[in-house]
C-alpha cells in the first residue's frame, strides 16, 4: 500500500485534484502503519527484556536516519535539476518533474523493501 501510495504521488500534476492528494497520502500512510507496526514488534521481541531501551533506541535511531538519508536523496534530485533557484511560477514545470522522480525513486525502494521484508522469514 505503501508503494502504491507513492506511486499515485509519482503520477501528480497541475491538474490534480485536492482529493486525489488526500486519497494518496491516507493510503501512503495507512500502508506505513500496516508496515511498522509488525515491524517493529518482529524487532521488539527478538530482543531480551534487559535490551528493549536499546532496541527502542536503535528503532528511533534508524527511523531518524531514513528520514535523513530520504531528504537529502530528494534534495540531491532537486539540485541535480533545478539547481538554485527559487520555486516561482516559470519553474513549476521542473518542480513536477523532480517531485515525480524523487516520489517514484522511493516507490521503488520501497517495493524493494518488500523483498526485505519477506527474506526475514516468519515471526513468531
Amino acid at each position: 500500500m505503501t508503494g502504491v501510495g507513492l506511486l499515485l504521488l509519482a503520477i501528480l500534476d497541475q491538474k490534480t485534484t485536492l482529493g486525489f492528494t488526500v486519497a494518496s497520502l491516507v493510503l501512503l500512510g495507512f500502508g506505513f502503519a500496516l508496515f511498522s507496526i509488525p515491524t517493529i514488534n518482529a524487532v521488539m521481541r527478538s530482543v531480551e527484556n534487559r535490551l528493549y531501551g536499546v532496541a527502542s533506541g536503535m528503532l528511533g535511531t534508524m527511523r531518524s536516519m531514513g528520514m535523513g538519508f530520504s531528504m537529502g536523496i530528494t534534495i540531491l534530485i532537486f539540485s541535480i535539476y533545478m539547481g538554485e533557484v527559487q520555486i516561482s511560477r516559470e519553474y513549476y514545470p521542473g518542480f513536477l518533474r523532480c517531485m515525480k522522480l524523487a516520489f517514484t525513486f522511493f516507490a521503488v525502494l520501497c517495493f524493494a523493501g518488500i523483498f526485505a521484508s519477506l527474506a526475514r522469514g516468519k515471526v513468531r
